[in-house]
């Protein structure tokens, strides 16, 4: 899979490349939309992350005018946290958007998002447990599970990073950033003891002392 990152803060860009493609990805790197749009024509590009902010224009435009033509899915890459800009972007047809700071993890968990959504594979199964990664539906054998708003987006990241470890750190940060709720350690211990009562299966792992892990079989 190629990724085109359209990034002029070349320390981001080369942290990003770096741990981009140690996932196996190819990157091609761009820092203006002069060199972006040679990339485009020349170039087979699967996905583009683009910064909003650019040396030689708004990336809003370049999406607009040029990658949504392409039918490229785009991640909006930007320091602005401001509302209107986040719904200005989705507007225009982006799959998503993130802002500066963010977690390469994070960022991992919405490329695979997207990617799941281009293969017309939003629904994830792993032994008895399917999870519709749309409707944000998680069922066992045909049965839906009734589980909390707060319990599905958990057990949705550990689906968005089958085969990784998510933290438990990084459990609490995502907690806090949905609820604005400060929560401790011994919390994540519970909601991850729920979620396995009510889904009934073992797909998640223990990782003692660093967090949990969901492992897929491809076949």
């Amino acid at each position: 899979m190629q990724i085109l990152l359209v990034e002029d803060n070349e320390l981001i860009a080369k942290g990003l490349k770096y741990s981009l493609e140690q996932k196996e990805y190819k990157i091609i790197h761009t820092t203006n939309i002069k060199e972006t749009l040679e990339i485009i024509k020349s170039k087979k590009i699967d996905l583009a992350i683009l910064d909003i902010s650019l040396p030689d224009g708004n990336g809003f435009d370049l999406y607009k005018k040029t990658i949504k033509k392409q039918n490229l899915p785009t991640i909006f890459l930007t320091a602005k946290d401001e509302e209107d800009d986040i719904v200005k972007g989705l507007e225009l047809g982006a799959e998503d958007y993130i802002t500066k700071p963010f977690s390469t993890k994070e960022l991992m968990a919405r490329i695979n998002r997207i990617l799941l959504r281009q293969n017309k594979n939003t629904i994830i199964k792993v032994k008895d447990i399917s999870f519709d990664m749309d409707k944000m539906v998680v069922t066992r054998a045909n049965k839906k599970i009734e589980l909390t708003n707060l319990e599905l987006r958990i057990l949705n990241i550990l689906f968005l990073n089958l085969n990784k470890v998510v933290t438990r750190n990084y459990i609490i940060d995502k907690i806090w950033e949905w609820t604005g709720n400060d929560i401790n350690d011994n919390t994540v211990t519970v909601y991850l003891k729920r979620i396995r009562e009510k889904i009934k299966s073992d797909i998640i792992i223990t990782i003692k002392g660093i967090g949990y892990r969901i492992d897929k079989v491809e076949k």
